[in-house]
C-alpha cells in the first residue's frame, strides 16, 4: 500500500510528529494547565501511554511541541522603527500554532514565560544598540512590549478594531509612538 511507512523507524517518527502536531493544537487552544496528556493522546489516536514513552513527561512534551524560532535580528537596512513596523504584517497574519501554544502558555508556565523573556530580552537589547543613547534599554523595552501587545490583542484576544484593521493601517497608527520612543 503506496504512503505506508515500511520501517519501524520510520512508523515512530511519524507517531512521534501525530503527538506533536496534536499537542501543538491543543497547547495553542488551551495553554499548558488545560492540556492533558489524554486529551493529546486522543487528538493523536493513540494511547496516553505512548506519549508518555515517547516524551516522558508533559513538561518535555510541550517543550518540543513549543520550540519557535529565535526572532529574526534587525538587519539595520532600515532604521529601527520602520523594521518593527515592517513586521506587523507577520504579527497579524496566521502565526504557527507553536507560537500561538507559547503565547497562550507564557503567562501560567514558568518555562514558556522563560523562554519568550530570553527572546524578547535579545530583541530589546539588539533594538537598544540601534537606538543607542541614554535610557535606550528601557526604551527599546517599551517599543518592544508595544509590538507583543498588539500580537497578543489581534491574534489571541481577537479586538475588533485590530482584526479589522490592515497590517499598514496598524504601522500607521504606531509609527508616531514608536518614533518617539526611539528618539528619547
Amino acid at each position: 500500500m503506496e504512503g505506508t511507512p515500511t520501517s519501524r523507524a520510520e512508523r515512530r517518527r511519524r507517531t512521534e510528529e501525530r503527538i506533536l502536531s496534536a499537542a501543538r493544537a491543543i497547547f495553542a487552544e488551551r495553554g499548558f494547565q488545560r492540556t492533558t496528556i489524554r486529551a493529546v493522546a486522543a487528538a493523536a489516536e493513540v494511547d496516553p501511554a505512548l506519549v508518555m514513552q515517547y516524551f516522558g513527561s508533559k513538561q518535555e512534551l510541550f517543550e518540543q511541541a513549543v520550540r519557535i524560532p529565535s526572532i529574526p535580528p534587525l538587519d539595520g537596512e532600515l532604521e529601527p522603527v520602520e523594521e518593527l513596523l515592517g513586521r506587523i504584517g507577520m504579527k497579524m497574519g496566521p502565526l504557527p500554532q507553536a507560537t500561538v501554544a507559547m503565547m497562550r502558555s507564557m503567562l501560567t508556565h514558568p518555562d514558556a514565560a522563560e523562554e519568550v523573556r530570553g527572546k524578547l530580552d535579545a530583541q530589546v537589547a539588539q533594538l537598544a544598540d540601534a537606538i543607542g543613547s541614554g535610557d535606550a534599554e528601557l526604551r527599546a523595552a517599551l517599543m518592544v512590549s508595544t509590538m507583543l501587545g498588539v500580537t497578543i490583542a489581534h491574534q489571541l484576544l481577537g479586538l475588533t478594531a485590530l482584526r479589522d484593521a490592515s497590517p499598514e493601517r496598524i504601522a500607521e497608527a504606531l509609527r508616531p509612538s514608536l518614533r518617539s520612543l526611539a528618539d528619547g
